[in-house]
């Protein structure tokens, strides 16, 4: 990897597109409008990106839809969809130092994290898709002997995509792997604080051979580009990770217009269970750490609510305490750095008003919340004195701040876990095998670990219980959403 010093040089040469990438070719938008991107770890401008809005939206819709009708990537083999993605994959490492870099620029993460796990994990996603396209079979049905029923899946057709700033290509990829994959017209719609990893896909896409039309990408703001896509009658499928406020919006949407299939990865107040038999409390502690302080804690699926019995709580938060000096924010820039900037200074000003909230209810400041910088740096946040009826213990914060709260039982411990409107991830630290299958049973979330924190790779579904969402994105269950499963019934005549 560069140094510190590289980077700084490369950023001040990086040649940054920030118009909408529609039927493969990149434009302003119709309006003319732009709005700014600015760089969170030093507030420094970027780029004027070009401001969609519901005419740019329904030209992406008509050249997505007739891409698809015409059959140029659905009716591709197998075989000539897959080399494309790959290719797609390919090119896509190939430019892993540039759309690191912007990735970093854009969102304020460290530059180890976006080159080392952000930009592979987005060519892993595409490639892993492109390697399923010939290894998905149809079904056929157990029939009487004159009939002959089979089940075919068949791509949906013009799919939207709307995708969050915290991991801006590659969750972008998760939706575009399976999307593409299974023969559809893809529409991405990235967030508007950081699109500029989106919107550099436009030409890797094109190299690859994906045909005009298949592939776009919209910049632009929700209300305005996101809300019309959502309306538009013919859009087929939203599929979406962000708030469960945005959630609720697009499922209005839907029911207002054509009934469209909505897939939503929404928001997350995960609980981390420590149990006392425990025997590696270094570990666990360690993996809490990382589990909320990862990627400046604006991870859907943070490890915000430490859950400790009362008997090691004192000792077990020491050592996160100690552990958390892991993650001290620096300039993204320096690959040493594990903790960059937040996504700009509105979202600084939320994530301390939650600490400032908490305090007021009767939570303590442990350790963290110290103001690092001109940039929009946080510090790590240890709350104590937490009880689950708070609004930072019930709200997601999407910041670094941890909320413990100690138990006294097993009951206790899932009862306030499952206290929760969320339910995308839990873990629990326990040395007692019927215990940790016990509690994981009853815990109410998609994605259980049992002696570690957020582990996974694509071929395990990803996504939330209640109002974390529905659908899945990872492995073939977010495949078969892109698709409309058909029903073939033929009566043979000569029995």
């Amino acid at each position: 990897m560069n140094t510190q010093q590289q980077w700084t040089a490369l950023k001040q040469q990086i040649d940054i597109e920030a118009r909408a990438f529609i039927h493969g070719e990149y434009q302003h938008a119709q309006s003319g409008n732009t709005f700014a991107v600015i760089n969170p770890a030093t507030d420094e401008h970027l780029a004027d990106v070009a401001r969609c809005d519901a005419k740019d939206a329904a030209i992406a819709v008509e050249m997505a839809r007739s891409a698809f009708n015409c059959g140029d990537w659905q009716d591709q083999s197998p075989a000539q969809r897959k080399a494309v993605l790959l290719a797609f994959a390919d090119l896509i490492d190939q430019d892993r130092e540039t759309l690191a870099l912007l990735e970093t620029l854009d969102t304020g993460k460290p530059i180890s994290h976006s080159f080392s796990t952000d930009i592979p994990g987005a060519a892993a996603a595409i490639r892993w898709y492109a390697e399923a396209i010939d290894k998905t079979y149809g079904e056929v049905a157990p029939t009487e002997v004159n009939v002959h029923a089979y089940i075919t899946h068949q791509p949906i057709g013009v799919v939207a995509a709307i995708v969050p700033w915290n991991f801006p290509l590659w969750l972008a990829c998760w939706k575009l792997g399976p999307a593409l994959a299974a023969g559809n017209s893809v529409i991405l719609k990235p967030s508007e604080k950081s699109p500029l990893t989106a919107i550099h896909l436009g030409k890797l896409a094109k190299q690859a051979g994906i045909p005009d039309g298949v592939f776009q990408v919209l910049p632009g703001f929700g209300h305005e580009v996101g809300d019309a896509l959502a309306r538009h009658e013919d859009v087929d499928c939203i599929t979406f990770t962000g708030s469960t406020r945005v959630a609720r919006q697009l499922m209005v949407c839907s029911g207002e217009s054509n009934m469209k299939r909505v897939w939503a990865e929404a928001g997350g107040k995960n609980a981390n269970i420590v149990f006392a038999d425990y025997k590696n409390l270094d570990k666990a502690a360690a993996e809490t750490a990382a589990g909320c302080f990862y990627n400046q804690g604006e991870v859907c699926v943070a490890a915000t609510r430490l859950l400790v019995h009362e008997s090691i709580k004192d000792a077990f938060v020491a050592k996160v305490i100690a552990a958390s000096n892991a993650f001290t924010p620096k300039d993204p820039l320096d690959p040493a750095s594990s903790m960059g900037a937040l996504i700009d200074q509105e979202h600084k000003a939320k994530v301390l008003d939650y600490v400032a909230k908490g305090q007021a209810a009767g939570a303590k400041v442990l350790c963290g919340g110290d103001v690092v910088g001109q940039g929009a740096f946080v510090a790590p946040v240890v709350l104590g004195d937490v009880s689950n009826d708070m609004a930072v213990a019930r709200e997601e914060i999407f910041g670094p701040v941890l909320c413990v709260i100690p138990f006294s039982t097993e009951e206790e411990a899932i009862a306030i876990a499952n206290d929760s409107p969320y339910g995308l991830g839990a873990a629990l630290w326990t040395s007692d095998l019927d215990r940790a299958h016990r509690v994981a049973r009853q815990l109410q979330a998609g994605s259980v670990w049992i002696n570690n924190y957020n582990e996974g790779d694509m071929t395990v579904p990803f996504g939330g219980f209640k109002q974390s969402g529905n659908g899945r994105d990872k492995s073939l269950h977010a495949l078969e959403k892109f698709t409309e499963v058909k029903t073939t019934w033929l009566r043979l005549e000569s029995y």
